[in-house]
């Protein structure tokens, strides 16, 4: 039988167990996918912990995950866009990625380059597409000058890359430990810590035109502080501040979407944006996996490889 990650409750890292689970069946117009690669988001940590129970409540047991790459299996019937043996990227609503198959409709499936790793196009949908929709959010247009906060981060690395891409000056807020990342990539380091607020100021050498905030912990709070219009400060994880400054809080759930996950593909494959990944893992190790996630200071992914182990 088939393993796949499984939560029966609410909790830490405790919590997350690798148990064996029924063959899933594709129905119509769905494919079957030997999962090769499937990356994990700090969003899973928070659903697993119960934080989002009243927002996206769980039921128990439930699979976890929404990102992964791998091979199509079988398909059901009406299944015209791909085939068995096909190499894929997709997404799953169901929480059921991580884990060595998974089923979807075919339309939250694409084809995967051969030019992109299976770690690379495992870990992108979550990510990406948050990124994508950040970027978009606060408008980034040639000439800006973007702030990005976690900038070294899963969300945080695309998103400095397509800021860039649209021709902006961007700053990254992130560790002095990133410094050589964020230059290879065109990005300013600016270290989180005192004075950061002077030292955006003065690094920006005139007006900061728009802020995007993949950290939460005060960064929102201090975008307005630094006269930035509320029309261009994003969040993807401070909905609090959001709410309370009256700011843009679009990510996964506005750019989540099959034609953004391809335009981010065709980016990847024809090297003009790179997915850096921190560590990968057997799928027996996702407490291994989550605990480095919590540390919060990873460059890039983290991915889970359901063959290994």
């Amino acid at each position: 039988m088939p393993k796949a990650v499984q939560l029966h409750q609410y909790g830490g890292l405790e919590v997350l167990n690798v148990e064996e689970v029924l063959q899933p069946t594709p129905a119509a117009g769905q494919v079957l996918v030997r999962v090769k690669a499937a990356g994990i988001n700090p969003g899973e940590a928070s659903i697993r912990k119960g934080v989002f129970k009243d927002t996206w409540p769980s039921s128990f047991p439930s699979g976890q995950g929404s990102d992964f790459a791998g091979v199509v299996e079988a398909v059901g019937e009406g299944v015209s866009s791909t085939q068995p043996g096909a190499e894929v990227i997709g997404f799953t609503h169901n929480r059921a990625s991580q884990a060595q198959f998974v089923v979807v409709p075919q339309a939250q499936v694409i084809p995967k380059p051969t030019n992109i790793p299976w770690e690379v196009a495992g870990a992108l949908f979550v990510a990406g597409t948050t990124a994508y929709a950040a970027v978009r959010a606060v408008d980034v247009k040639e000439g800006d000058t973007v702030v990005v906060s976690g900038a070294s981060g899963g969300v945080g690395t695309l998103a400095v890359q397509l800021a860039k891409l649209k021709g902006a000056r961007v700053l990254g807020i992130a560790s002095p430990a990133r410094a050589e990342w964020l230059a290879a990539h065109g990005v300013e380091l600016v270290p989180y810590g005192e004075d950061l607020k002077e030292r955006l100021q003065t690094a920006a050498n005139g007006a900061l035109d728009a802020f995007i905030d993949t950290h939460g912990q005060g960064y929102v709070k201090l975008a307005v502080e630094l006269g930035i219009s509320r029309e261009r400060i994003n969040t993807i994880i401070d909905f609090a501040a959001a709410e309370q400054y009256g700011i843009k809080a679009e990510g996964n759930a506005v750019g989540g979407r099959a034609d953004v996950l391809a335009e981010l593909v065709g980016l990847i494959a024809d090297g003009q944006l790179d997915v850096p990944i921190a560590h990968t893992y057997p799928l027996d190790k996702v407490q291994e996996a989550y605990r480095e996630l919590a540390t919060g200071h990873t460059l890039g992914k983290i991915v889970l490889i359901p063959g290994e182990g």
